[in-house]
């Protein structure tokens, strides 16, 4: 089941990345406004229905420069559908150069930081930051200190998630969660990672499979926690004593079923860790690699500790 992952003006644009990349002497920019609000539908869909063409590479790296402000807009049609779609064509082509990736890395991290928008602007920025990581692990560019700060943002962004919402109709995806699961998972497929980065990385994952407010997953959020572990564990250098430690402690931070009234909560932490273990479950069916047989197993016996 674990098949290889295939999910303003020009000058000034310019200078501003040659400084950003070379010498560090700009922070990013406060959110500016989403500058394809200004442009013509019909021509942004004929844009797209071209696979966002732009065949002048200091172009396009000025509009992907423009797009990250885009990653807030409140138009799923803006934000999804062209803004991160164009970005993550861009990457997956390889059609952004690491100077350019170097200007859009932190003003992506930074747009993790505070609140506004109405909780759009995070998790599609950890979205297009999981196609950042993704260029990395198919060639790298990244420096090791480039890749720790990663692996520590994705970390940091998954385990603080505390917005749930995942399709709201009229308004489109904020699937922080899931979001922040495919950032993870582009990062464990990396082999730069150490076996130390990949813990703490499932270790934000474990924190998100059954929250502690109790919300009840119903847009894939399991299945898409699932797929970074099963992909983590096939690399075959995480230690097995440490895996079977880190499955226990989900079912122990279940505790006892409550007594009395106040048992809604338990019971739907509980489903969504059953919901997590099923979908890891599905992951490993038929793998015949060593490592995966023997954490196929593990998954099945935890299944048999739920409380």
């Amino acid at each position: 089941m674990l098949a290889f992952l295939p999910a303003m003006t020009r000058p000034i644009l310019l200078l501003t990345g040659v400084l950003c990349a070379s010498a560090c002497l700009c922070s990013p920019p406060a959110h500016a406004r989403c500058a394809l609000g200004s442009e013509d539908p019909q021509a942004l869909a004929h844009w797209k229905a071209g696979g966002f063409a732009t065949s002048d590479p200091i172009e396009r790296a000025s509009r992907a420069a423009a797009l990250v402000d885009c990653l807030g807009d409140a138009d799923p049609v803006l934000r999804d559908g062209i803004a991160f779609e164009a970005l993550s064509t861009w990457m997956r082509g390889r059609q952004l150069d690491p100077a350019t990736l170097r200007v859009l890395l932190p003003r992506l991290l930074a747009q993790l930081d505070g609140d506004g928008d109405d909780g759009f602007r995070k998790p599609f920025s950890a979205l297009v930051l999981s196609e950042v990581a993704r260029t990395d692990r198919v060639q790298a560019w990244m420096t090791a200190d480039e890749r720790a700060r990663m692996v520590d943002s994705a970390a940091a962004y998954l385990g603080s998630v505390r917005d749930y919402r995942g399709y709201v109709d009229g308004e489109g995806w904020r699937h922080s969660v899931a979001h922040g699961a495919d950032w993870v998972l582009q990062l464990v497929l990396n082999k730069a990672l150490q076996p130390a980065q990949v813990m703490a990385l499932l270790s934000a994952v474990g924190m998100q499979v059954a929250p502690a407010g109790g919300h009840a997953y119903a847009f894939g959020e399991p299945g898409r926690l699932a797929r970074p572990v099963a992909y983590a564990v096939a690399r075959g250098d995480l230690e097995p004593s440490a895996i079977e430690a880190w499955l226990a402690g989900m079912v122990a931070s279940l505790g006892a079923r409550p007594a009395g009234n106040l048992q809604a909560s338990w019971w739907i932490r509980r489903a969504n860790l059953e919901d997590f273990l099923h979908a890891l479950a599905y992951q490993l069916d038929g793998e015949q690699s060593p490592v995966l047989v023997a954490f196929a197993a593990s998954v099945r016996a935890t299944m048999r500790t739920l409380p």
